[in-house]
């Protein structure tokens, strides 16, 4: 993979020409409640119903155009531990981390994790109908419910190598209440993270007003410190997508 096309501290921020801002195709019911448990429930409820056969949502784009963002870190963070450990956060019904279990060379334990039980539940179906088989047979998948606002509760400090969100920290900044909650998830992120592990936010946010929203939630008392990256994805639809890599900064007392 090609280095982040911006690699720099959030100390200093440097701004990158916008695109076309994303408009999804969901209810106007489900925008501005991407915060809630029940808008999940019923969207995945919903989208389910009346389909003889599963089929994975993807929001936004699949795992081979991102494969080569995610896979390369997955490289570098090998560690004496037996498994790397990397979540998907607000999987959804997403096949993103089926496919990193499916492809990863060195022994990974994936957990999928949405706050929707009807989304873990249908990827828990798919999964026991259609096994899986992964590269390293030592690899383990995982579905859980959980509230990414409450990372701490689940993950022990310094205890995850990967997260990945796609799409998570936009649902909650585009929500009526959800500002509050990003800024916790970012919060713990950085918190369970190890030293050498990374954040992956997917987003069609443009840069120069996410690195400026990160800027401002890192120099927020109580938050680690962080360093931050930002490649461009792609096109999908004539909307611009990125990539922005956030990690852990040591704090020097």
């Amino acid at each position: 993979m090609a280095p982040f096309l911006k690699s720099l501290t959030l100390s200093g921020r440097r701004i990158v020409a916008a695109c076309v801002r994303h408009h999804s195709s969901f209810t106007t019911e489900l925008i501005g409640n991407m915060d809630k448990k029940a808008a999940w429930d019923r969207f995945y409820t919903e989208s389910s119903s009346g389909s003889p056969t599963f089929k994975h949502f993807e929001w936004f784009f699949g795992f081979d155009s991102v494969r080569d963002f995610v896979m390369p870190l997955l490289q570098t963070n090998s560690h004496s531990d037996a498994l790397l450990r990397v979540l998907d956060m607000g999987c959804g019904t997403s096949a993103l981390g089926p496919s990193i279990y499916r492809h990863s060379l060195l022994p990974v334990q994936v957990t999928c994790a949405d706050i929707s039980p009807v989304a873990v539940r249908l990827m828990q179906e798919q999964a026991q109908a259609k096994a899986i088989q992964p590269h390293n047979p030592s690899s383990q998948l995982r579905f859980v419910e959980l509230d990414c606002t409450q990372l701490l509760q689940h993950y022990g400090s310094s205890s995850v190598d990967l997260i990945i969100d796609k799409g998570t920290t936009d649902a909650l900044l585009r929500s009526k209440e959800g500002k509050g909650k990003a800024s916790l998830v970012l919060k713990q992120c950085l918190e369970v993270l190890r030293s050498s592990g990374s954040l992956l936010q997917f987003s069609d946010e443009d840069p120069d007003a996410r690195l400026l929203w990160l800027e401002t939630e890192a120099q927020q008392p109580g938050v680690m410190k962080a360093d931050v990256g930002v490649q461009e994805v792609g096109e999908l639809r004539g909307v611009c997508y990125y990539c922005y890599q956030v990690t852990p900064r040591l704090i020097v007392k």
